[in-house]
């Protein structure tokens, strides 16, 4: 489909709309996001989406929408491994639920711009060498692999990030919060609160995870506004989502198993384009398919000492 520069601002002032509303209206005044608010929140996004799908449908036909679909749900099954590592920095850095809110909303505006600048990246990448996207593939296989075998959080190394130490070595951070302000005076002087450091972690990290989930959505499509749009409506549910998992998330013990099986999915397909055509509602169901069985085995399966993998911590 060819979206004209009228879809993409019609679309930029969509999403601008809607944060403005999540930010100024709905969520102006400081608080603790409960369960309830968070179940909300999260069908509200869905609906959202779906309802920007059937949009797709009826203008640019049945492929776009299954292609925008098929990308929604790998970002959103995706994102389970982001509300793992943010659960490992709030609780690092005590961050007060009340807080929370404030650091994930800003640090979507940058994913934004951040996956913005890598899809076109990728994309132009493609177009100019085609050959790229077997290089895509069999990262995608490689990140599969390591996904599935990965036990809790073992890869996310918080006091080693570099660019919070590098950010913590030229700039001024304050020893304590200031409520949820990003800046604060100590003794006169101006410093930034840990909440800015919190929120910068948080934005290196997504840009770890955009480096999976991105190529991943290329194995469904290559259309940039398709790509965009879903990876758009897929962050922007991902702060509800993660208060209303957070709590509960490391009961989806299998859940990296089926991801990483997605992840591997996608890139043999990528690796097998131009010699077979995987059609993308066959794509669609096998990622259903096995977010169905990841899941239902996380809940219906008793968890043994060690976790699923029967190993001993």
């Amino acid at each position: 489909m060819q979206a004209g520069i009228w879809v993409w601002t019609g679309f930029t002032a969509l999403i601008l709309a809607l944060l403005a509303l999540d930010l100024g209206v709905f969520n102006r005044k400081v608080h603790a996001i409960s369960i309830k608010e968070a179940t909300i929140w999260s069908i509200v996004w869905i609906i959202v989406a779906l309802l920007f799908n059937v949009v797709l449908y009826f203008w640019a036909g049945r492929e776009a929408a299954l292609q925008f679909l098929a990308g929604y749900i790998i970002e959103r099954s995706l994102s389970f491994d982001n509300i793992f590592v943010f659960v490992l920095i709030f609780s690092y850095f005590a961050i007060p639920s009340r807080y929370q809110h404030r650091v994930l909303f800003w640090g979507i505006l940058g994913a934004l711009v951040l996956r913005a600048v890598m899809i076109v990246a990728g994309i132009s990448l493609i177009n100019a060498f085609h050959w790229t996207i077997y290089v895509f593939g069999a990262f995608l296989l490689y990140s599969g692999y390591k996904i599935a075998l990965q036990k809790g959080n073992e890869t996310m190394d918080i006091e080693g990030n570099p660019i919070a130490r590098l950010v913590q070595k030229f700039l001024p951070f304050s020893p304590k919060l200031a409520g949820h302000r990003f800046l604060t005076r100590v003794d006169g002087k101006l410093m930034f609160t840990p909440l800015l450091l919190v929120l910068i972690i948080v934005e290196t990290s997504d840009v770890v995870f955009a480096v999976d989930s991105i190529p991943a959505i290329f194995g469904v499509t290559r259309d940039p506004f398709l790509v965009y749009s879903s990876n758009v409506f897929a962050i922007l549910g991902l702060r509800a989502f993660y208060f209303l998992l957070a709590g509960v998330i490391d009961h989806f013990r299998y859940l990296k198993i089926g991801l990483g099986f997605i992840l591997a999915f996608v890139g043999l397909k990528m690796l097998t384009t131009g010699f077979v055509d995987i059609r993308t509602d066959l794509s669609l169901g096998v990622i259903l398919l096995v977010l169905a069985i990841s899941i239902a085995a996380s809940l219906m399966i008793p968890e043994r000492k060690g976790g699923p993998s029967g190993s001993s911590a």
